[in-house]
Order: structure tokens, then C-alpha cells, then sequence
């Protein structure tokens, strides 16, 4: 209970929340949108997705200071590739905050000069190129981690095991790609911070990729990609244990 009432007293809190359930509504209006007899349900949950998009521009405001400040802290990192990675990240998505809330300012009546369409599109970018960088600091952490792990003598022992067990497996496959598998499918395993970013960061990616046309997906995928990203959002969010750092 007390987790539920540090989420909720969050802004970013609510937004995850507000997210997760604009996200199941896509993916529900896409599952009945063949189904006739559901059709006032459909309307209902496309109002509701609409009014938790609008809600969470809201909590969005003022969330450009924070990533200015992550920002900050990431350039300081000793580590270069982190520190690019993390720096480059942190700036698109202040660049993302401040498209995001000249959009909502433009919806509102407070700016009614600038294209909103535009500006969208902006939004997309930043949040691509973010994204992006911090899947390449979700493979290198990894790879970080597969090094430190094959060094380790008991753990070379567990893949000569795992190879000499899988027989009929490595005659199909490459014994070095079995033995990479293996070991990323380990790390991950007793990594799960970096196994959770890297799958909510994956699933983030392809709400960009739609909305910039460098892939088209269909509703149902990205209401899927959108609802489980959500949901890992919130339980880093209720559990800062399984949050990665830096």
C-alpha cells in the first residue's frame, strides 16, 4: 500500500499510469474493431485513451528542468561511452519535453501561431534519437557484463557444461553462438535492472518508429509495445531497486 501511495503522489507516477491505461485502450479498441456489438464500448475507450493522452501532456509540464539536470549529472560520468550515450539522451528528451509542451500549449489556445503537426513530428524525433541512445547504453552495459562474466573461471565451466549437455543443439548450431546465447540469456538473468530497461526501451522504440513512418505498425502492436513499456515504467517507479544506474 505504501508503494501505491509514493506512485501515485508522483506526477511521473501518474503519468505512467495514465500511460498504461492509454495504451490498453488502443490495444482494446484494436482487438474489437471488427466486433459490432461492442461499438459503444470502442467510442467509450477511444474518449478515454484521447483524455489520458491530453492528462499526461499535463504532468509533462516542467519535466524539460529535470532532464536539463540528468543532464548534467550524466556529463560528469567518468565512464566516456555512458557519458555520451546518457548526456545525448538526456538532451533529446529535454528537446522532446519542450516540442511536447509547445504542442500542448498550441491544443489549449495559449499558442496559435505555430503547427502542431510539426511540432508532433519534432516531439517524435527527439524521442527517437533519445531512445536510441539509450538502447546503445542498454548494449554496452551488456556486453560489459557478458566480458566480466566469461572471465570468471566457475562461470566457464557452467558454458563447457551447457555445450557438452546440448549435443543434438550444436549440431545445428555455431558452438560459439550457443555459448554467446547463453551467456547473454545468464546476464540478463542475474542483471534484471538492465534486462527490464533494455525491454522497455525496445518496446518504447516502436511508438517513434510509427509516428515518423520509418515503420508502420498497426494499432495492436503499438498498444502492446505502449502498455508493457508502461508497466515496467511503474514497477521501476514503485521499486527504485529495479531502476538502472547510472
Amino acid at each position: 500500500m505504501d508503494a501505491v501511495i509514493k506512485l501515485t503522489s508522483q506526477s511521473q507516477g501518474r503519468d505512467r499510469i495514465f500511460r498504461a491505461t492509454q495504451y490498453a485502450c488502443a490495444l482494446t479498441v484494436y482487438l474489437l474493431r471488427n466486433n459490432s456489438e461492442r461499438r459503444d464500448l470502442v467510442d467509450k475507450l477511444k474518449s478515454l485513451e484521447k483524455n489520458m493522452s491530453a492528462g499526461r501532456k499535463l504532468f509533462r509540464l516542467g519535466n524539460a528542468v529535470n532532464s536539463i539536470e540528468a543532464a548534467k549529472r550524466s556529463i560528469q560520468l567518468s565512464d566516456r561511452v555512458l557519458c555520451l550515450c546518457l548526456t545525448a539522451a538526456n538532451i533529446n528528451r529535454t528537446l522532446y519535453f519542450i516540442c511536447d509542451n509547445l504542442v500542448w500549449a498550441r491544443s489549449v489556445g495559449l499558442l496559435r501561431s505555430i503547427d502542431k503537426d510539426r511540432w508532433n513530428l519534432n516531439a517524435s524525433r527527439c524521442y527517437f534519437y533519445s531512445l536510441t541512445m539509450n538502447l546503445i547504453r542498454d548494449v554496452y552495459v551488456i556486453l560489459q557484463l557478458m566480458v566480466q562474466r566469461r572471465k570468471d573461471a566457475h562461470f566457464k565451466q557452467k558454458i563447457e557444461r551447457h555445450l557438452n549437455e546440448s549435443t543434438e543443439t550444436a549440431e545445428v548450431i555455431i558452438p560459439q553462438l550457443d555459448a554467446f546465447v547463453f551467456v547473454l540469456l545468464e546476464t540478463l538473468r542475474s542483471h534484471p535492472t538492465v534486462a527490464l530497461d533494455t525491454v522497455k526501451n525496445i518496446c518504447d522504440l516502436f511508438i517513434p518508429l510509427d509516428k515518423l513512418g520509418i515503420y508502420k505498425f498497426n494499432a495492436g502492436v503499438v498498444g502492446f509495445c505502449g502498455f508493457i513499456s508502461s508497466l515496467i515504467g511503474i514497477a521501476t517507479l514503485a521499486q527504485p531497486s529495479l531502476r538502472i544506474k547510472p
